[in-house]
């Protein structure tokens, strides 16, 4: 049996065990039935639970599987955080909200009893084939009692025995990728790969971004100020430091984006600009609406977050501080992006989750010698690229 990519010893302990078991269960069931893959599946089921980012990167496999399947249904089932988000991806006709309580954050999220419940309920549906973007054997629970003709997903995380169909996850390539081999798998394209997948931005949320940005000068710099935990915090006084010297060298807009809980650095970094210089972008209503504010920035600076993601699906240039997460797997890949990182032994070491004893408390080391000289030098880069492009600004 292939080894679990569970760095907890005790989970992955935990994992193993329950494996054991789901394999011989699996083994009896199977002589029981036979099953086969659809050749031309009607109805899709797919999950994909956890956060922004995540999501956001399985955009081109949610592609492959609409080229692949072009008259098929195919619901999506996200967390509550993602939503928004859901709808306005091209091809998907219908979202379901889950809040598993492992990814709840703080919020009363449902017990595995509770979601194997209501994964039960979906045999109503009929589905034709089900795939799990998750590596975790709690969801490939979900797609077993699903009813699903056909179920696909990863046993790097347990519980592949109960699927007809289990990729091991290569945590040396993008998350990109592994969603694009998965849907490979089972739904083989029938022509070229698809096309970058953009989200549909309502008007609505475009009309509110361009209120926002209303005394806007160009150039407009996005810049999200929260690492979402603190082993991914770059220091704020030095993502203030380039945005002073974006607004003084370049006469750059300052856009500041971010959640209800980051109002602390915010108004640590716009204290320390030049206020005819910096607008308050977190003031949106929602999701949709920041990524049309992103979507009019001509380029944006931050850490290894949900909104780098958002960026990156409206088609806005990036710089991205990456420190202990792997830039194999999540950086954003435009072709402007720039990742800016160090070099070390210990890094990228990806325990995002569980980091290490001597990152607990402060900067980690990955992180504190990221210079702002460095993430400067790559905004002025891609400033001077883009200075022929004609992005939209608020008339």
């Amino acid at each position: 049996m292939p080894a679990l990519q569970i760095y907890d010893r005790r989970e992955r302990a935990l994992v193993a065990a329950g494996d054991a078991v789901l394999t011989a269960a699996a083994a009896l069931a199977r002589r029981l039935r036979r099953r086969a893959a659809p050749v031309e599946p009607a109805r899709i089921l797919v999950l994909r639970l956890e956060r922004i980012g995540d999501l956001l990167m399985i955009l081109p496999a949610l592609g492959d599987l609409r080229a692949a399947a072009p008259g098929a249904q195919i619901d999506l089932v996200v967390g509550s955080w993602n939503e928004e988000i859901a709808r306005a991806i091209p091809g998907v006709d219908r979202v379901q909200t889950l809040d598993p309580a492992w990814l709840a954050r703080g919020a009363a999220g449902a017990t595995l009893p509770a979601l194997l419940r209501t994964a039960a309920g979906w045999r109503g549906r009929h589905y034709d084939l089900a795939l799990n973007f998750e590596p975790d054997v709690r969801s490939n629970l979900m797609l077993a009692v699903s009813g699903a003709r056909w179920t696909v997903g990863y046993r790097s995380g347990g519980g592949g025995a109960v699927l007809d169909q289990a990729l091991e996850y290569q945590p040396s390539e993008h998350t990109t990728d592994n969603a694009r081999r998965l849907v490979a798998a089972v739904c083989p394209l029938r022509g070229r790969p698809s096309s970058a997948v953009i989200l549909d931005v309502p008007r609505t949320s475009s009309l509110e971004a361009d209120r926002i940005l209303a005394a806007a000068r160009k150039p407009l710099v996005a810049m999200h100020l929260s690492g979402g935990r603190p082993v991914k915090q770059w220091d704020p006084d030095r993502f203030a430091c380039v945005a002073r010297t974006l607004a003084e060298e370049r006469g750059a807009t300052i856009v500041l984006t971010g959640a209800t809980g980051d109002r602390l650095l915010i108004d640590r970094v716009r204290q320390a600009l030049p206020q005819n210089h910096v607008i308050d972008g977190s003031t949106a209503s929602g999701l949709l609406t920041v990524a049309a504010i992103l979507e009019r920035c001509d380029v944006m600076i931050t850490g290894d977050t949900g909104p780098m993601h958002l960026a990156a699906a409206v088609g806005t240039p990036i710089v991205a501080v990456f420190g202990p997460s792997d830039p194999r797997r999540y950086a954003p890949r435009g072709p402007r992006d720039r990742v800016i990182r160090v070099d070390l032994p210990c890094a990228p070491c990806n325990r995002i989750r569980l980091p290490p004893a001597r990152c607990t408390g402060r900067v980690p080391d990955c992180l504190a010698l990221v210079q702002p000289d460095r993430v400067l030098s790559a905004a002025f880069a891609i400033l001077d690229e883009c200075r022929g492009d004609v992005r939209h600004v608020p008339a």
